[in-house]
């Protein structure tokens, strides 16, 4: 058929290298063999394989939660062939299954991972996300103002006070007339 002749036509493997491409991102242990959901979830995205409409991010997940392996994190490029047979059928609603695979591969292949029209090295692994401060929640938040410069100590206030009073103290301050 169709379909089995394009898949292993030249294409494939440009399919295939988009494919570790995004297994590898933001993970610079990882094989490349297999790809998690965040990662999967990014390359239907940028790729536009998720519009948003026909597929949307959920559709995504339902199907990456479908076709990896029980108890799995990841999906096996094999799995993800498998993945693209559904979603296509909803991204390309009027063509036919060999055609709507062969669609969404098109808008695949080649594809890098990337945030697009930037031009960020994707071999820094997991740093940007470390360094990223809008991604902060909670306590360490307050460390940074709103251009992401850390504040120093002054964003920890709660750390240190040196009055000799246990923090939270409600008469603190008031000893002195008292007496």
């Amino acid at each position: 058929s169709l379909a089995t002749s394009y898949l292993h036509g030249s294409n494939m493997s440009e399919v295939e290298k988009a494919f570790r491409k995004f297994a590898v991102y933001g993970d610079t242990s990882a094989s490349g063999n297999d790809m998690t959901g965040k990662n999967f979830s990014k390359m239907c995205k940028e790729s536009g394989v998720m519009d948003g409409k026909a597929v949307t991010s959920t559709d995504v997940d339902i199907v990456f939660n479908k076709v990896k392996t029980k108890g799995a994190r990841t999906i096996t490029f094999a799995e993800f062939q498998q993945a693209m047979k559904e979603l296509c059928r909803k991204r390309f609603k009027g063509k036919s299954p060999e055609e709507a695979l062969q669609a969404v591969y098109g808008l695949i292949e080649g594809k890098e991972p990337g945030n697009v029209g930037t031009t960020k090295a994707t071999k820094a692994g997991g740093v940007e996300r470390l360094t990223d401060t809008s991604k902060y929640t909670g306590s360490h938040k307050e460390r940074f103002d709103d251009s992401g410069k850390g504040k120093g100590l002054a964003g920890r206030q709660d750390l240190t006070d040196n009055s000799g009073y246990v923090g939270g103290y409600k008469g603190a301050g008031t000893y002195d007339q008292k007496h």
